[in-house]
């Protein structure tokens, strides 16, 4: 009698957008529907033990990991009111994790380092602050790779995958949506096909009953999707999507489809 071993899957991995700088926590009407899909969102999850970031606001030229004991704030947006400088999010850092990672990452033959100044960019802080506001859950965060190239940031979540049988959630956070004229020029009113039609894509890239190759090869080529630089002119708000499908190796499903700033913004949960 052959005995099988089966990997117990305990990591949780979703893709969200994080909105427009600190104007969720600023209670922008804009973002009720974010807001209240980020407060309502750890009911849906088991209560992790760390959590990690993949951030859209951080690059580097090879990926580094935040290596702050307690990191500081990192207020990375400009022309606010004051009580955008004065956000804090206290959580510790996870020095044990970025170890790990670090270590994944040397074994998959990915140069790395670790920046022990950083502080949390509002990637982390924002969405974190209303999911977790006690700040009582260690974070670690992980840059992306300047240059942007979307099978890079694949291999980086293959990388990651001896996470999947901890307790851990992994959060990409960028925004599916992020052509900033957009928002704020004659298109962002009223409905908006080009970007319907790229939402429309990408539910169906990772949620798709299709083989993983298949998705990959998808998000490697995502500029043949519809309207794909209209949407993204520049992609690294899109690349988080790109290192947690890596990671998760199986498809998702939708957990946020509704409007931010006027536009239809998506999130993805692999659990």
């Amino acid at each position: 009698m052959t005995e099988q071993t089966e990997i117990t899957r305990k990591a949780q991995i979703v893709y969200f957008s994080h909105g427009g700088g600190p104007l969720p926590i600023l209670g922008d009407p804009g973002h009720k529907a974010m807001v209240e899909f980020m407060q309502q969102l750890p009911s849906q999850l088991r209560r992790p033990d760390s959590i990690l970031v993949i951030s859209a606001h951080w690059e580097e030229t090879v990926p580094t990991m935040l290596g702050a004991e307690n990191p500081p704030m990192f207020y990375d947006y400009y022309g606010f009111p004051d009580q955008a400088y004065r956000i804090t999010y206290p959580a510790p850092g996870d020095l044990k994790l970025v170890e790990r990672v670090t270590q994944m990452l040397q074994k998959n033959q990915i140069a790395t380092q670790i920046d022990p100044r950083r502080g949390y960019d509002h990637g982390v802080f924002i969405p974190l602050k209303m999911m977790y506001p006690q700040a009582d859950i260690p974070v670690a965060q992980l840059s992306l790779i300047r240059g942007l190239d979307p099978a890079a940031h694949i291999a980086l979540g293959k990388a990651l995958r001896d996470l999947l049988t901890e307790n851990i959630l992994v959060i990409g956070s960028g925004f599916s949506f992020h052509n900033q004229s957009a928002f704020f020029g004659r298109s962002g009113v009223g409905p908006d096909p080009r970007n319907e039609a790229f939402q429309d894509w990408l539910i169906e890239t990772c949620t798709s009953p299709i083989p993983q190759a298949d998705r990959e090869q998808r998000l490697i080529h995502w500029e043949e999707a519809p309207n794909a630089r209209y949407c993204h002119p520049r992609e690294e708000h899109l690349l988080p999507v790109h290192v947690t499908q890596g990671m998760a190796n199986e498809g998702a499903k939708v957990i946020f489809d509704d409007l931010i700033l006027g536009k239809r913004g998506i999130g993805f949960l692999w659990a």
